[in-house]
């Protein structure tokens, strides 16, 4: 896993903790549930990434 993809994923985490505290404390169920998405996705990024490279 390279270290861009690492900060990419990283970044797309905090964002989407942004978005889910956002969502939470505007009473926006829409954007908070768009934040866990993007939690969700920047987590399966890291796991797809962390799997190619234990068949290195």
């Amino acid at each position: 896993m390279g270290l861009d993809d690492k900060i990419r994923n990283a970044a797309e985490e905090l964002a989407g903790k942004a978005k889910e505290a956002a969502g939470r404390a505007t009473d926006d169920e829409r954007l908070e549930r768009e934040g866990k998405g993007d939690q969700t996705r920047a987590d399966l990024k890291n796991a797809g990434e962390n799997i190619k490279d234990a068949f290195k």
